[in-house]
């Protein structure tokens, strides 16, 4: 006869102090929770992407590829998609000295009527270069060395290093004229700012004090970074010959085009 057994046969095999989470269904269900969630995020992930890519594709709609300036796009500029990332940091500091510059010139402007209301007898030759200035300068110095060098290290290539070695030099010589401020130059540099404090003209002093260190700060971080472009210009091999091929093989439209 089989000996009779104390056990409940219906006793849960479990003990009270067992994890739960140590049952296979409740890791499951957890595991099952947790992909969800990522898929969840991966789908917000993608709908936020669609929404930026259909925006972007609504402003080349609109405007073409072209996004500068912002107000009224003539040209697309864009550091982060058309700059290495090595030469980002530089090319974003050579566009913040061009912001300056753009600023100082409109600075420059302003104290210059200052000028003439102060009396000065060449206060309107300094008014007429300065508003002569607001329009050529800003205008020549974004054509004729900020985008070279953009395009120099969007695409590597000699000739618009070369272009940029030109004419930010004139640029630099430039800027150091601006400094020195001589009446009727157009330019409320220390000269004029020195005379306007000399005359008890306080306004129009401190306008001048702010348009010499705008020159100074942007003429001494252009020539900073003159330099860097150069010794990165050298490291990279390239020669005036190089330069004439790209010319000759591409002509003027490349300064136009892209990639």
């Amino acid at each position: 006869m089989a000996a009779y057994s104390n056990e409940n046969p219906f006793a849960s095999t479990h003990s009270l102090d067992a994890n739960p989470f140590d049952d296979p269904e409740a890791q499951q269900e957890a595991e099952r929770q947790a992909r969800l969630q990522e898929l969840s995020a991966r789908e917000r992930d993608l709908e936020r992407r669609e929404a930026e890519l259909n925006q972007k594709a609504e402003h080349i709609r609109v405007h073409g590829r072209n996004n500068w300036p912002f107000f009224y796009p003539l040209i697309f500029h864009s550091i982060k998609d058309e700059i290495p990332e090595a030469s980002q940091q530089l090319i974003t500091r050579l566009y913040q000295l061009w912001l300056v510059l753009f600023g100082t010139l409109i600075i420059n402007f302003v104290a210059c009527i200052f000028v003439l209301v102060a009396g000065s007898s060449d206060g309107g030759a300094d008014l007429g270069a300065s508003i002569g200035y607001c329009f050529t300068i800003t205008i020549f110095s974004f054509l004729l060395w900020y985008r070279p060098i953009y395009n120099g290290y969007m695409k590597e290539q000699a000739l618009y290093y070369y272009m940029y070695f030109i004419f930010c030099g004139f640029h630099l010589l430039y800027s150091a004229y601006m400094i020195i401020g001589i009446p009727s130059t157009g330019s409320a540099g220390l000269v004029q700012t020195i005379k306007m404090y000399g005359g008890g003209h306080i306004v129009a002093g401190i306008l001048g004090t702010i348009t010499t260190v705008g020159w100074v700060v942007q003429g001494a971080g252009n020539a900073y970074y003159y330099r860097e472009i150069w010794m990165h210009h050298k490291a990279a091999g390239h020669t005036m010959e190089k330069a004439k091929g790209e010319l000759a093989t591409h002509g003027a439209k490349a300064y136009f085009t892209r990639g």
